[in-house]
Parts: C-alpha cells; sequence; structure tokens
C-alpha cells in the first residue's frame, strides 16, 4: 500500500495572481466572439470545468462549447508557456515536496486545472513536473463539481492511503465527501481561522513554517480500510466534446 499527497496547485503550490482568470475569458472570447462580463460569485475551489460552465451560464452563452473553450484555453496556456510566463511558488513548498519524497510517499495532484494546464503552471513557478506522480493524478477540467473530482481519486486509489493538501473550504469538503484525510494551508485568499472551520487534521499558515506538523499529520493519517467512494455518488460527468488535437510543446 503507497501513500499519495494530493496536492492542490492555485493557492497551495502556487500564489494566486489578481489576472489568474483572464485566460479564462480569452478562451471564451476566442470561441463565442462574445467577452464574459458578469462574475461567477466565489469561484474559489470550483473545477475548471465547473468553473467554465458557470461563466458561460452567468452570462448567457451556450454551455455546449465547453469542449472548445477548453481546447482553446490549452492552446492559450502554451503559447502563455512559451513566451516566459512566471508565476510564483509558495514559500517552503519545494521542501515539502522534496521532504514527501524522502519519506517514501508519493507527491501527486488534485487540481481544478486540466493536466496541459497544470503542467504549465508549475513549470511556471518553477517546479519540475516530473516531482509529481501523473498517472495517479487527477484533473478537474471535465469535472462538474470538485466532489466528483475527489470521489474519482478515491475509487482510483482504493487500496492506498490518500490525503489531500489544499487552501479553500472547498478542498476540505471534497476531501470529506471522499473520506480523504484533508490538510490546510493559508496560503490562498483564507485565512487559517477560516481553515480551521473545516474538517482540516492540521491547518498550516504556510508549508515552510507548518511542514513538521504536516508531515507528522501525514504519519498518523490512514484512509479507513475499504472506504470506497463510487464516482457514480455524484453521478456521472457532463457530456462533454473534447478536441484531443491541440499540440502540447514544453521545453
Amino acid at each position: 500500500m503507497s501513500t499519495y499527497i494530493l496536492w492542490d496547485i492555485d493557492g497551495t503550490l502556487i500564489y494566486n495572481t489578481p489576472s489568474g482568470g483572464a485566460l479564462y475569458l480569452d478562451a471564451i472570447e476566442h470561441v463565442t466572439g462574445v467577452r464574459p462580463t458578469m462574475p461567477v460569485p466565489d469561484p474559489h475551489g470550483m473545477t475548471e470545468g465547473q468553473l467554465l460552465l458557470a461563466i458561460l451560464e452567468v452570462n448567457g452563452l451556450d454551455q455546449g462549447r465547453l469542449g472548445d473553450v477548453l481546447f482553446d484555453l490549452d492552446v492559450l496556456s502554451r503559447e502563455q508557456h512559451e513566451r516566459g510566463h512566471v508565476r510564483d511558488a509558495c514559500v517552503g513548498a519545494d521542501a515539502a515536496i522534496t521532504a514527501i519524497t524522502e519519506r517514501g510517499w508519493i507527491n501527486a495532484l488534485l487540481t481544478g486545472n486540466g493536466p496541459n494546464r497544470a503542467r504549465y503552471k508549475l513549470l511556471a513557478a518553477g517546479y519540475d513536473p516530473e516531482l509529481f506522480d501523473w498517472e495517479h493524478s487527477y484533473f478537474g477540467h471535465e469535472s462538474p463539481t470538485r466532489h466528483h473530482l475527489t470521489a474519482g481519486a478515491r475509487a482510483a486509489l482504493t487500496n492506498h492511503d490518500a490525503i489531500i493538501i489544499g487552501d479553500t473550504p472547498n478542498d476540505g469538503l471534497a476531501a470529506d465527501s471522499a473520506r480523504i484525510p484533508f490538510i490546510a494551508v493559508a496560503t490562498g485568499i483564507y485565512s487559517a481561522d477560516q481553515l480551521r472551520g473545516t474538517s482540516a487534521i492540521v491547518v498550516a499558515d504556510d508549508l515552510s513554517s507548518g511542514l513538521g506538523a504536516i508531515l507528522d499529520a501525514i504519519e498518523a493519517a490512514a484512509t479507513p480500510a475499504g472506504a470506497e467512494v463510487g464516482i457514480e455518488e455524484f453521478g456521472e460527468a457532463p457530456d462533454i466534446e473534447t478536441r484531443a488535437d491541440v499540440e502540447v510543446s514544453v521545453q
């Protein structure tokens, strides 16, 4: 049995930016010809698929174009990467990833982003994407909710321990629904006090000052035997027509 540490990206491994959602608007405008102007309330912790559908809906645009928007988002993300786009890694994250590997646990991802966009974000923040197990990582570009995403991860890792590290109450609720222990870090928009209102087994101000407590919590935590949650409990993912012909070029 292995122990998988499932990392969120935005607000957990990489600091959020005020312009972080601009590519979503660009992609929707490219596909529909209309730039969204109506915001989505409380988008933090949503999956990419969920957020894009919500943006399309509140702006009166065709939700059936989601697959095209996701394709365009990958293209724009690649172009942004090729222009040398830079993001800031959260303090202590590199050391935390290394410490987890040294203890024989496996770093992986559980993120609302799609896999291509996740890779570009990691590269922009100076991470080596190969530090993560991509075969056992879970991406939310086609998940209707974060609960659906965590249910899929729990079902795929039935015979293994898993722990989610994230920065939002929605991360915690989704972890709870899949019976996966949750560790919270206050490097996103939520304070440590706000995150203490979740079920988190430890709440850290950041991955540097809280590393010892995080490692102790991982050591102590174990997914209950036989705690399997089928993805059907949260419904099937929407029928999204995706396009696989985008070429991903990572230098």
